[in-house]
Protein backbone atom coordinates (compact mmCIF):
# COMPACT_ATOMS: atom_id res chain seq x y z
CA UNK A 1 0.00 0.00 0.00
CA UNK A 2 2.74 2.58 0.76
CA UNK A 3 4.25 1.90 -2.65
CA UNK A 4 0.86 2.44 -4.30
CA UNK A 5 0.52 5.78 -2.51
CA UNK A 6 4.00 6.69 -3.76
CA UNK A 7 3.07 5.93 -7.35
CA UNK A 8 -0.08 7.96 -6.99
CA UNK A 9 2.07 10.92 -5.96
CA UNK A 10 4.58 10.45 -8.77
CA UNK A 11 2.20 9.66 -11.61
CA UNK A 12 0.47 13.07 -11.90
CA UNK A 13 3.81 14.84 -12.43
CA UNK A 14 4.73 12.62 -15.40
CA UNK A 15 1.23 12.42 -16.87
CA UNK A 16 0.81 16.18 -16.55
CA UNK A 17 4.03 16.90 -18.40
CA UNK A 18 3.27 14.31 -21.06
CA UNK A 19 -0.24 15.62 -21.73
CA UNK A 20 0.82 19.25 -21.84
CA UNK A 21 3.88 18.50 -23.97
CA UNK A 22 1.76 16.66 -26.51
CA UNK A 23 -0.75 19.47 -26.83
CA UNK A 24 -0.73 21.41 -30.13
CA UNK A 25 0.76 24.54 -28.61
CA UNK A 26 3.53 22.81 -26.68
CA UNK A 27 6.13 23.07 -29.44
CA UNK A 28 5.69 26.80 -29.92
CA UNK A 29 8.63 28.70 -28.42
CA UNK A 30 9.01 32.39 -27.79
CA UNK A 31 11.73 33.82 -30.05
CA UNK A 32 13.40 35.56 -27.12
CA UNK A 33 12.93 35.21 -23.34
CA UNK A 34 11.94 38.26 -21.37
CA UNK A 35 14.63 39.71 -19.09
CA UNK A 36 14.77 42.35 -16.37
CA UNK A 37 17.62 43.87 -18.38
CA UNK A 38 15.01 45.04 -20.90
CA UNK A 39 13.86 47.64 -18.34
CA UNK A 40 17.32 48.86 -17.30
CA UNK A 41 20.03 51.12 -18.72
CA UNK A 42 22.58 49.45 -20.97
CA UNK A 43 25.34 49.38 -18.34
CA UNK A 44 23.19 47.70 -15.66
CA UNK A 45 22.27 44.02 -15.70
CA UNK A 46 19.86 42.27 -13.31
CA UNK A 47 18.65 38.65 -13.32
CA UNK A 48 16.23 36.81 -11.07
CA UNK A 49 15.59 33.08 -10.68
CA UNK A 50 13.37 31.18 -8.29
CA UNK A 51 12.82 27.43 -8.14
CA UNK A 52 10.48 25.28 -6.06
CA UNK A 53 10.88 21.50 -5.86
CA UNK A 54 8.96 18.79 -4.06
CA UNK A 55 10.90 15.57 -3.30
CA UNK A 56 9.68 12.25 -1.96
CA UNK A 57 11.90 9.35 -0.86
CA UNK A 58 10.45 5.96 -0.07
CA UNK A 59 12.57 3.48 1.95
CA UNK A 60 15.68 5.65 2.60
CA UNK A 61 18.92 3.71 2.14
CA UNK A 62 21.12 5.55 4.67
CA UNK A 63 22.11 3.97 7.98
CA UNK A 64 19.83 4.92 10.86
CA UNK A 65 16.87 5.95 8.68
CA UNK A 66 13.48 4.26 8.43
CA UNK A 67 10.16 4.87 6.73
CA UNK A 68 9.71 7.45 4.02
CA UNK A 69 10.41 11.18 3.82
CA UNK A 70 9.44 14.20 1.77
CA UNK A 71 10.57 17.81 1.56
CA UNK A 72 9.75 21.08 -0.19
CA UNK A 73 12.81 23.14 -1.16
CA UNK A 74 13.01 26.66 -2.54
CA UNK A 75 15.99 28.45 -4.10
CA UNK A 76 16.03 32.11 -5.12
CA UNK A 77 18.90 33.91 -6.87
CA UNK A 78 19.22 37.64 -7.58
CA UNK A 79 22.30 38.72 -9.57
CA UNK A 80 23.14 42.33 -10.42
CA UNK A 81 26.03 43.72 -12.48
CA UNK A 82 27.14 47.27 -13.25
CA UNK A 83 29.59 47.99 -16.09
CA UNK A 84 31.54 50.86 -14.54
CA UNK A 85 33.80 51.30 -17.56
CA UNK A 86 34.33 49.35 -20.76
CA UNK A 87 36.83 47.18 -18.88
CA UNK A 88 35.59 47.15 -15.27
CA UNK A 89 32.40 45.48 -14.02
CA UNK A 90 31.23 44.98 -10.43
CA UNK A 91 28.57 42.49 -9.44
CA UNK A 92 26.77 40.81 -6.56
CA UNK A 93 24.53 37.75 -6.31
CA UNK A 94 22.27 36.83 -3.40
CA UNK A 95 21.20 33.25 -2.64
CA UNK A 96 18.31 32.17 -0.46
CA UNK A 97 17.92 28.37 -0.15
CA UNK A 98 15.29 27.01 2.24
CA UNK A 99 13.50 23.76 3.11
CA UNK A 100 10.04 23.11 4.51
CA UNK A 101 8.08 20.12 5.85
CA UNK A 102 11.27 18.03 6.06
CA UNK A 103 10.99 14.76 7.98
CA UNK A 104 14.72 14.03 8.09
CA UNK A 105 17.71 16.16 9.19
CA UNK A 106 18.89 18.49 6.44
CA UNK A 107 22.38 19.84 5.83
CA UNK A 108 23.92 22.92 4.24
CA UNK A 109 23.61 21.06 0.95
CA UNK A 110 19.92 22.00 1.15
CA UNK A 111 19.67 25.09 3.39
CA UNK A 112 21.67 28.33 3.06
CA UNK A 113 19.46 31.32 3.82
CA UNK A 114 19.95 34.99 2.85
CA UNK A 115 23.56 34.65 1.76
CA UNK A 116 25.91 36.69 -0.42
CA UNK A 117 26.85 34.04 -2.95
CA UNK A 118 28.93 36.43 -5.08
CA UNK A 119 30.37 39.91 -4.61
CA UNK A 120 33.17 40.70 -7.05
CA UNK A 121 34.97 43.07 -9.37
CA UNK A 122 35.84 41.93 -12.91
CA UNK A 123 38.49 43.51 -15.11
CA UNK A 124 38.77 42.65 -18.80
CA UNK A 125 41.57 43.64 -21.18
CA UNK A 126 43.32 42.57 -24.36
CA UNK A 127 46.21 40.15 -23.69
CA UNK A 128 49.60 41.33 -25.03
CA UNK A 129 50.14 38.02 -26.85
CA UNK A 130 46.62 37.84 -28.30
CA UNK A 131 43.17 37.03 -27.00
CA UNK A 132 41.24 38.51 -24.08
CA UNK A 133 42.09 38.33 -20.39
CA UNK A 134 39.51 38.55 -17.57
CA UNK A 135 40.34 38.78 -13.86
CA UNK A 136 37.63 38.37 -11.21
CA UNK A 137 38.29 39.01 -7.54
CA UNK A 138 36.08 38.71 -4.45
CA UNK A 139 33.45 36.11 -3.59
CA UNK A 140 32.71 34.06 -6.73
CA UNK A 141 31.42 30.76 -8.11
CA UNK A 142 33.41 28.42 -10.38
CA UNK A 143 32.55 26.07 -13.27
CA UNK A 144 35.66 24.34 -14.62
CA UNK A 145 35.89 21.84 -17.47
CA UNK A 146 33.54 18.87 -17.17
CA UNK A 147 32.37 20.15 -13.74
CA UNK A 148 33.21 16.78 -12.17
CA UNK A 149 35.78 18.34 -9.83
CA UNK A 150 34.82 22.05 -9.67
CA UNK A 151 31.25 23.18 -10.28
CA UNK A 152 28.56 25.73 -9.68
CA UNK A 153 25.77 23.39 -8.55
CA UNK A 154 22.59 23.29 -10.61
CA UNK A 155 20.31 20.59 -9.18
CA UNK A 156 21.51 20.89 -5.57
CA UNK A 157 19.61 23.50 -3.59
CA UNK A 158 22.78 25.30 -2.42
CA UNK A 159 25.79 26.39 -4.48
CA UNK A 160 29.55 26.17 -3.88
CA UNK A 161 31.07 29.59 -3.22
CA UNK A 162 34.71 30.72 -3.10
CA UNK A 163 36.60 33.86 -2.11
CA UNK A 164 39.72 34.78 -4.06
CA UNK A 165 41.01 35.41 -7.60
CA UNK A 166 40.04 33.79 -10.90
CA UNK A 167 41.94 34.65 -14.10
CA UNK A 168 40.69 33.47 -17.51
CA UNK A 169 42.12 33.87 -21.00
CA UNK A 170 40.19 33.32 -24.23
CA UNK A 171 42.19 32.95 -27.42
CA UNK A 172 41.18 32.11 -30.95
CA UNK A 173 38.58 29.38 -31.40
CA UNK A 174 38.48 26.92 -28.49
CA UNK A 175 41.80 27.96 -26.98
CA UNK A 176 41.43 28.80 -23.28
CA UNK A 177 43.52 29.05 -20.14
CA UNK A 178 42.62 29.62 -16.52
CA UNK A 179 44.24 30.00 -13.09
CA UNK A 180 42.59 30.56 -9.72
CA UNK A 181 43.43 30.76 -6.05
CA UNK A 182 40.48 30.76 -3.65
CA UNK A 183 39.28 30.02 -0.13
CA UNK A 184 36.22 27.74 -0.24
CA UNK A 185 33.25 29.30 1.54
CA UNK A 186 32.00 27.30 4.53
CA UNK A 187 28.21 27.27 4.44
CA UNK A 188 26.33 27.88 7.67
CA UNK A 189 24.53 27.07 9.90
CA UNK A 190 26.08 23.67 10.68
CA UNK A 191 23.64 22.49 13.39
CA UNK A 192 20.70 20.37 12.17
CA UNK A 193 18.33 22.21 14.55
CA UNK A 194 19.23 25.50 12.86
CA UNK A 195 19.04 24.23 9.29
CA UNK A 196 15.65 22.71 10.12
CA UNK A 197 14.41 26.20 11.09
CA UNK A 198 16.09 27.95 8.11
CA UNK A 199 18.16 30.09 10.47
CA UNK A 200 20.23 32.88 8.97
CA UNK A 201 23.95 32.41 9.72
CA UNK A 202 26.37 34.19 7.42
CA UNK A 203 28.90 32.00 5.60
CA UNK A 204 32.60 32.44 6.15
CA UNK A 205 35.97 31.50 4.74
CA UNK A 206 39.45 31.15 6.24
CA UNK A 207 42.98 30.24 5.26
CA UNK A 208 42.44 26.89 6.97
CA UNK A 209 41.08 25.68 3.60
CA UNK A 210 42.82 26.82 0.41
CA UNK A 211 42.11 25.69 -3.16
CA UNK A 212 43.94 26.51 -6.39
CA UNK A 213 43.88 25.39 -10.00
CA UNK A 214 45.49 25.62 -13.44
CA UNK A 215 43.47 24.76 -16.54
CA UNK A 216 43.99 24.80 -20.33
CA UNK A 217 41.86 23.59 -23.25
CA UNK A 218 42.04 23.70 -27.04
CA UNK A 219 40.55 22.22 -30.19
CA UNK A 220 42.37 19.20 -31.67
CA UNK A 221 42.45 17.88 -35.25
CA UNK A 222 39.34 16.10 -36.52
CA UNK A 223 36.84 17.99 -34.37
CA UNK A 224 38.33 16.50 -31.20
CA UNK A 225 38.93 18.63 -28.12
CA UNK A 226 41.17 18.33 -25.09
CA UNK A 227 41.95 19.88 -21.75
CA UNK A 228 44.59 19.56 -19.05
CA UNK A 229 44.26 20.68 -15.46
CA UNK A 230 45.95 20.63 -12.07
CA UNK A 231 44.14 21.31 -8.78
CA UNK A 232 45.51 21.68 -5.27
CA UNK A 233 43.65 21.49 -1.94
CA UNK A 234 45.24 22.41 1.39
CA UNK A 235 42.91 21.82 4.33
CA UNK A 236 43.70 22.11 8.06
CA UNK A 237 41.65 21.43 11.16
CA UNK A 238 40.40 24.46 13.05
CA UNK A 239 38.58 25.03 16.33
CA UNK A 240 35.42 25.88 14.38
CA UNK A 241 35.49 23.09 11.78
CA UNK A 242 37.07 19.62 11.87
CA UNK A 243 38.32 18.43 8.47
CA UNK A 244 40.10 15.45 6.90
CA UNK A 245 43.31 17.55 6.92
CA UNK A 246 43.75 17.01 3.20
CA UNK A 247 46.79 18.14 1.24
CA UNK A 248 45.96 16.89 -2.22
CA UNK A 249 47.31 17.50 -5.71
CA UNK A 250 44.94 16.41 -8.51
CA UNK A 251 46.15 16.39 -12.16
CA UNK A 252 43.79 15.32 -14.93
CA UNK A 253 43.14 15.16 -18.66
CA UNK A 254 39.91 15.12 -20.68
CA UNK A 255 39.47 14.32 -24.38
CA UNK A 256 36.14 14.42 -26.19
CA UNK A 257 34.31 14.79 -29.46
CA UNK A 258 31.03 16.74 -29.38
CA UNK A 259 27.79 14.95 -30.37
CA UNK A 260 26.58 15.28 -33.96
CA UNK A 261 23.90 13.42 -35.89
CA UNK A 262 25.03 10.21 -37.55
CA UNK A 263 28.45 9.88 -35.96
CA UNK A 264 30.17 8.45 -32.90
CA UNK A 265 31.03 10.85 -30.10
CA UNK A 266 33.03 10.14 -26.97
CA UNK A 267 34.38 11.55 -23.74
CA UNK A 268 37.36 10.29 -21.77
CA UNK A 269 38.49 11.82 -18.48
CA UNK A 270 41.30 10.43 -16.33
CA UNK A 271 42.43 11.87 -12.99
CA UNK A 272 45.17 11.07 -10.47
CA UNK A 273 45.28 12.29 -6.88
CA UNK A 274 48.09 12.17 -4.36
CA UNK A 275 49.25 13.78 -1.12
CA UNK A 276 48.03 13.29 2.45
CA UNK A 277 44.61 12.93 4.05
CA UNK A 278 42.77 11.45 7.02
CA UNK A 279 40.20 8.68 6.87
CA UNK A 280 37.50 10.75 8.65
CA UNK A 281 37.08 14.20 10.18
CA UNK A 282 37.33 12.57 13.63
CA UNK A 283 40.71 10.94 12.92
CA UNK A 284 44.05 12.50 13.96
CA UNK A 285 46.16 10.16 11.82
CA UNK A 286 47.64 11.49 8.56
CA UNK A 287 47.69 8.91 5.75
CA UNK A 288 49.57 8.77 2.48
CA UNK A 289 46.97 9.45 -0.20
CA UNK A 290 46.98 8.00 -3.72
CA UNK A 291 43.72 7.68 -5.64
CA UNK A 292 42.37 7.89 -9.18
CA UNK A 293 39.16 8.42 -11.15
CA UNK A 294 38.23 7.58 -14.76
CA UNK A 295 35.18 8.37 -16.87
CA UNK A 296 34.42 6.96 -20.33
CA UNK A 297 31.36 7.44 -22.50
CA UNK A 298 30.54 6.59 -26.10
CA UNK A 299 27.49 8.06 -27.81
CA UNK A 300 25.60 7.94 -31.08
CA UNK A 301 23.02 10.49 -32.24
CA UNK A 302 20.43 9.01 -34.62
CA UNK A 303 18.84 10.83 -37.56
CA UNK A 304 15.31 9.92 -36.46
CA UNK A 305 12.19 11.47 -34.94
CA UNK A 306 12.71 12.69 -31.34
CA UNK A 307 16.49 13.03 -32.00
CA UNK A 308 17.50 9.93 -29.98
CA UNK A 309 21.02 9.75 -28.59
CA UNK A 310 22.27 6.54 -27.00
CA UNK A 311 25.14 6.65 -24.51
CA UNK A 312 27.25 3.89 -22.98
CA UNK A 313 28.94 5.12 -19.79
CA UNK A 314 31.51 3.84 -17.33
CA UNK A 315 32.95 5.42 -14.18
CA UNK A 316 35.61 4.17 -11.79
CA UNK A 317 36.57 6.01 -8.58
CA UNK A 318 39.13 4.25 -6.42
CA UNK A 319 38.53 3.18 -2.83
CA UNK A 320 40.69 2.30 0.16
CA UNK A 321 41.57 -1.39 -0.03
CA UNK A 322 42.89 -1.75 3.55
CA UNK A 323 41.69 0.46 6.46
CA UNK A 324 44.76 -0.49 8.55
CA UNK A 325 47.72 -0.02 6.21
CA UNK A 326 48.49 3.68 6.73
CA UNK A 327 47.40 4.64 3.21
CA UNK A 328 44.22 6.16 1.84
CA UNK A 329 43.11 5.17 -1.66
CA UNK A 330 39.64 6.75 -1.68
CA UNK A 331 39.19 9.38 -4.38
CA UNK A 332 37.99 12.86 -3.36
CA UNK A 333 35.69 14.61 -5.83
CA UNK A 334 36.78 18.03 -4.44
CA UNK A 335 34.01 20.55 -5.28
CA UNK A 336 32.40 18.75 -8.20
CA UNK A 337 28.79 18.08 -9.16
CA UNK A 338 27.46 14.54 -9.70
CA UNK A 339 23.82 14.81 -10.71
CA UNK A 340 24.54 14.73 -14.48
CA UNK A 341 26.45 11.44 -14.24
CA UNK A 342 24.89 9.40 -11.44
CA UNK A 343 21.62 10.47 -9.84
CA UNK A 344 19.48 13.31 -8.50
CA UNK A 345 20.86 14.67 -5.23
CA UNK A 346 18.58 16.47 -2.72
CA UNK A 347 17.35 13.97 -0.10
CA UNK A 348 18.36 11.11 -2.45
CA UNK A 349 21.90 11.24 -3.88
CA UNK A 350 23.19 7.73 -3.07
CA UNK A 351 26.39 7.76 -5.17
CA UNK A 352 29.57 9.86 -5.09
CA UNK A 353 32.80 9.69 -7.08
CA UNK A 354 34.45 7.68 -4.33
CA UNK A 355 34.95 3.90 -4.04
CA UNK A 356 32.67 3.20 -6.97
CA UNK A 357 32.50 1.14 -10.16
CA UNK A 358 29.48 1.83 -12.37
CA UNK A 359 28.64 0.99 -16.00
CA UNK A 360 25.44 2.33 -17.50
CA UNK A 361 23.29 3.09 -20.53
CA UNK A 362 21.37 6.30 -21.21
CA UNK A 363 18.86 7.19 -23.92
CA UNK A 364 18.19 10.89 -24.52
CA UNK A 365 15.11 12.04 -26.42
CA UNK A 366 13.78 15.38 -27.65
CA UNK A 367 10.20 14.59 -28.71
CA UNK A 368 9.36 18.28 -29.19
CA UNK A 369 11.37 21.46 -29.57
CA UNK A 370 10.60 22.48 -25.98
CA UNK A 371 10.63 18.99 -24.37
CA UNK A 372 13.69 16.91 -23.48
CA UNK A 373 13.90 13.63 -21.59
CA UNK A 374 16.14 10.70 -20.77
CA UNK A 375 16.00 7.23 -19.30
CA UNK A 376 19.09 5.61 -17.80
CA UNK A 377 20.08 2.26 -16.34
CA UNK A 378 23.19 1.93 -14.17
CA UNK A 379 24.65 -0.79 -11.96
CA UNK A 380 26.86 0.08 -8.97
CA UNK A 381 29.61 -1.79 -7.14
CA UNK A 382 32.15 -0.80 -4.51
CA UNK A 383 35.63 -0.50 -5.98
CA UNK A 384 36.98 -1.88 -2.68
CA UNK A 385 34.56 -3.96 -0.62
CA UNK A 386 36.28 -3.16 2.72
CA UNK A 387 35.81 0.58 2.16
CA UNK A 388 32.60 2.57 2.70
CA UNK A 389 29.61 3.15 0.48
CA UNK A 390 30.27 6.89 0.63
CA UNK A 391 27.22 8.94 1.52
CA UNK A 392 25.22 6.05 3.00
CA UNK A 393 26.94 5.58 6.38
CA UNK A 394 27.43 1.87 5.57
CA UNK A 395 30.72 -0.02 5.67
CA UNK A 396 31.86 -3.59 6.24
CA UNK A 397 35.56 -3.58 7.10
CA UNK A 398 35.61 -7.39 6.83
CA UNK A 399 34.43 -7.33 3.22
CA UNK A 400 31.94 -10.15 3.89
CA UNK A 401 28.96 -8.14 2.63
CA UNK A 402 30.35 -8.15 -0.90
CA UNK A 403 30.53 -5.16 -3.23
CA UNK A 404 27.27 -5.05 -5.21
CA UNK A 405 25.26 -1.95 -4.22
CA UNK A 406 22.38 -2.27 -6.65
CA UNK A 407 20.97 -1.19 -10.01
CA UNK A 408 19.26 2.14 -10.61
CA UNK A 409 16.73 3.11 -13.25
CA UNK A 410 16.10 6.84 -13.71
CA UNK A 411 13.69 8.92 -15.79
CA UNK A 412 13.57 12.67 -16.30
CA UNK A 413 11.32 14.98 -18.37
CA UNK A 414 11.81 18.74 -18.90
CA UNK A 415 9.34 21.08 -20.56
CA UNK A 416 10.31 24.67 -21.36
CA UNK A 417 6.84 26.15 -21.20
CA UNK A 418 8.21 29.63 -21.91
CA UNK A 419 11.80 28.99 -23.05
CA UNK A 420 14.20 30.98 -20.91
CA UNK A 421 11.44 32.07 -18.51
CA UNK A 422 9.49 29.04 -17.23
CA UNK A 423 10.60 25.41 -17.04
CA UNK A 424 8.78 22.41 -15.53
CA UNK A 425 10.64 19.22 -14.66
CA UNK A 426 9.84 15.85 -13.13
CA UNK A 427 12.08 12.91 -12.27
CA UNK A 428 11.96 9.36 -10.95
CA UNK A 429 14.69 7.02 -9.69
CA UNK A 430 14.40 3.49 -8.33
CA UNK A 431 17.37 1.71 -6.75
CA UNK A 432 17.07 -2.07 -6.71
CA UNK A 433 19.00 -3.10 -3.61
CA UNK A 434 22.11 -5.23 -4.00
CA UNK A 435 23.69 -7.63 -1.55
CA UNK A 436 25.77 -4.97 0.23
CA UNK A 437 22.66 -2.86 0.82
CA UNK A 438 20.96 -5.82 2.52
CA UNK A 439 23.88 -7.37 4.45
CA UNK A 440 26.15 -4.50 5.56
CA UNK A 441 26.38 -3.72 9.30
CA UNK A 442 23.97 -0.95 10.38
CA UNK A 443 21.82 -1.43 7.26
CA UNK A 444 18.19 -0.59 7.93
CA UNK A 445 17.19 -3.59 5.81
CA UNK A 446 14.47 -1.70 3.93
CA UNK A 447 15.41 -3.03 0.51
CA UNK A 448 14.78 -0.97 -2.63
CA UNK A 449 14.67 2.85 -2.50
CA UNK A 450 12.44 5.01 -4.69
CA UNK A 451 12.69 8.75 -5.28
CA UNK A 452 10.44 11.16 -7.19
CA UNK A 453 10.50 14.92 -7.62
CA UNK A 454 8.76 17.67 -9.51
CA UNK A 455 9.94 21.26 -9.83
CA UNK A 456 9.21 24.57 -11.50
CA UNK A 457 11.81 27.25 -12.32
CA UNK A 458 11.08 30.89 -13.20
CA UNK A 459 13.80 33.16 -14.66
CA UNK A 460 13.79 36.82 -15.65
Amino acid sequence: MPRIRLLRRALPAFVGLAVIASSPGAARAEPRPWRLDDLLPERISLSFETRVRYEYLFDPFRAGTTGDADILVLRTLLHGRVRVTDRLTVGAEMLDARAYFQQIPVSTGIVNTSELLQGYAEFQAAWPFGGTSTLRGGRITLDVGSRRLVARNRFRNTINGFTGLDWQWQGEGQRKARAFYVLPVQRRPFLPAETADNKVRFDRESFDVQFWGLFASDALPGDHRGELYLFGLHEDDSDRRPTRNQRLVTPGIRLWKPPATGRLDYQLESVLQFGQSRATTASLRDLDHFAHFHHLELGWSFDAPASPRLLAQFDYASGDDDPDDGRNGRFSTLFGARRFDFNPTGIYGPFFRANLVTPGLRLQLEPLESVTSFVSLRAFWLAQKRDAWVGSGLRDVTGRSGSYLGTQIELRVRWDVLPGNLRLEAGFAHLFAGRFRDDAPRSNGQGDATYVYSQATVRF
